[in-house]
């Protein structure tokens, strides 16, 4: 069933606080081009099999994702992600890629580095990306494997990422912190920061399944790091220390009325095409009553129609109001409403889990809470 173009926003505990409009305007956008790779990552939250032809035939056109393009341009986009799934698997992907830079972006590519070939490394020396993010999950094979469940990954990954560090291609490297690499962390850091001059991030927030697929998310859980050693990974990172500590003492985000659930500008600044045409505010929020189908109607009506709506979303839900909107820890907490709406479906609701690694954060920064 599709979802509505605009939803009514007829959601229990929920009303719209009434404002008048925001100007808002758009930098960036994040396409995705499929939801298939050739992969299959114990933690992935979207990723279905290579040559799932069901998903496949609900791929948007490349003329359809130029046409979203053109309109996204025409409103300040001037940045592009192109994601996946795993986008290199698209065939017609240096069409698209080409379409986006005769367009004037920058353009960004997310892979898992496994399918480039030396046809990609001339593409993008002869129109160069932004960069390439390559997701790096383990740094020998058994690892790399139990992870991705692929054999022959590891080799074709070493392999795709010489290619494009030969090539002079411009690399940012990143990690997933995850129970299957756990030990090999310190490692994975060192061999990114010595391929990557400017850039390296790990990320230990892996998000339930975009699908509910309840056997995915228990193996996505099974995955996930307990609050204790996350704190203890941001510990032994300088870089990433400093910047929680700089991060915990901010002010918190806006002034927004205390039942305001939304209160990171959602709307404001980017945009996110799923592979089947759905628009969304953030890459996280998949509500259907927060999404727009651009199949039933245009681009910049969609994106203002729902991030006006969303932005004014307030609840009245009590574990909210008195749990997790007044914490002074906001700002070291995995919680956000897209986020809580994959952890238990409703997009107000306290994640314990997320509360947990809040707190041992703020124990490491010395920090008291509440």
């Amino acid at each position: 069933m599709k979802t509505p173009f605009v939803s009514s926003l007829a959601l229990p505990n929920f009303r719209l606080f009434s404002k008048t409009s925001e100007k808002r305007s758009l930098l960036y956008m994040s396409l995705e081009l499929t939801a298939r790779c050739n992969n299959d990552c114990r933690h992935c939250y979207i990723n279905l099999p290579a040559g799932d032809r069901v998903a496949e035939s609900k791929e948007l056109s490349k003329g359809r994702i130029l046409e979203i393009a053109d309109e996204a341009v025409s409103l300040g986009v001037l940045w592009v992600f192109l994601t996946g799934g795993e986008p290199l698997l698209r065939e017609d992907f240096a069409d698209i890629y080409v379409g986006l830079k005769e367009r004037g972006v920058l353009i960004s590519v997310f892979t898992n580095a496994t399918l480039v070939r030396d046809a990609h490394v001339r593409l993008f020396q002869q129109y160069p990306p932004r960069d390439i993010e390559v997701t790096v999950y383990g740094i020998r094979k058994r690892t790399y494997e139990r992870v991705t469940r692929t054999p022959g990954s590891y080799a074709a990954f070493m392999e795709g990422l010489d290619r494009l560090t030969r090539g002079g291609i411009p690399v940012r490297l990143k990690a997933m912190a995850l129970r299957s690499n756990l030990g090999e962390l310190p490692e994975i850091a060192r061999f990114c920061r010595e391929r990557t001059k400017d850039f390296f991030r790990f990320d230990p927030l892996l998000h339930l399944r975009y699908d509910g697929d309840k056997e995915r998310n228990r193996e996505i859980e099974s995955e996930r790091l307990t609050p204790a050693e996350i704190a203890e990974l941001d510990r032994t990172d300088p870089d990433r220390f400093e910047a929680l500590r700089r991060f915990c003492d901010r002010p918190r985000i806006g002034t927004a009325p205390a039942d305001r659930l939304f209160r990171c500008g959602v709307g404001d600044g980017g945009v996110d095409v799923s592979y089947d045409g759905l628009g969304r505010l953030c890459a996280s929020l998949w509500h259907p009553d927060c999404l727009f189908d651009l199949s039933r109607g245009g681009f910049a009506e969609g994106w203002n129609g729902v991030a006006e709506k969303v932005s004014g979303l307030t609840s009245n839900r009590r574990e909210f109001l008195e749990k997790c909107q007044p914490c002074s820890l906001i700002n070291l907490c995995m919680w956000c409403p897209a986020n809580a709406y994959l952890e238990s479906g409703e997009l107000d609701m306290p994640v314990e889990y997320f509360c947990r690694v809040a707190h041992a954060r703020a124990d490491l920064l010395g920090y008291p809470g509440e």
